[in-house]
C-alpha cells in the first residue's frame, strides 16, 4: 500500500481545498527570476573582469554570485513563514547592492525590486479579494441550503 500524505489522510468527503496564496505565488516567481539574473550577472562579471582580477578573485566573484543565485532559488520555500517576506526584502537589497560590482545591476536590481514590490502588494490585494469572495460564497450557501 502506498504511503499517504498528511493532507490525504485528513481529507473527508465534501471538504473544500484551500486556496493557494497569490501573493506567495507571485513572490516566488520573482525570486526565481532573480536567481537566474544573479547567476548570469556572476558569469558576466567573471567574463568582463577576468583579465583585471587575479584567479582567486575571479573564482570568488563567481562563487559569491552562484551562492546568491542559489539562495534566491531556495528562498520561495521560506515564504510560507511570516518572516519569509522580510528575507525576500533583504535579498532585494543584496541584489541591488551587486551594482557596486557590476554597475548595470543597479538598474536591473531596481527593476527587480519594483517587480518584488508589485508582486507582494498585488498578490496580497488579490488574496484579500479572494477571501472576501469565499466568505460571501459560504454565507450564501448557509442561507440557501441545497435541498
Amino acid at each position: 500500500m502506498a504511503r499517504m500524505t498528511k493532507a490525504q489522510r485528513e481529507w473527508r468527503p465534501g471538504q473544500k481545498r484551500p486556496r493557494r496564496s497569490i501573493r506567495t505565488t507571485f513572490a516566488s516567481s520573482v525570486l526565481v527570476m532573480e536567481g537566474f539574473i544573479a547567476f548570469f550577472a556572476a558569469l558576466t562579471v567573471y567574463g568582463l573582469l577576468g583579465r583585471e582580477l587575479s584567479s582567486g578573485a575571479r573564482t570568488g566573484v563567481l562563487v559569491a554570485g552562484c551562492a546568491l543565485a542559489l539562495v534566491l532559488l531556495l528562498a520561495p520555500a521560506l515564504l510560507r513563514r511570516p518572516w519569509g517576506y522580510a528575507v525576500g526584502w533583504g535579498l532585494q537589497v543584496v541584489l541591488l547592492a551587486t551594482g557596486f560590482v557590476l554597475p548595470t545591476m543597479f538598474v536591473i536590481g531596481a527593476m527587480s525590486l519594483l517587480a518584488w514590490w508589485y508582486a507582494v502588494r498585488t498578490g496580497a490585494r488579490l488574496d484579500r479579494e479572494n477571501a472576501a469572495r469565499d466568505a460571501a460564497q459560504a454565507r450564501w450557501e448557509r442561507e440557501h441550503p441545497a435541498g
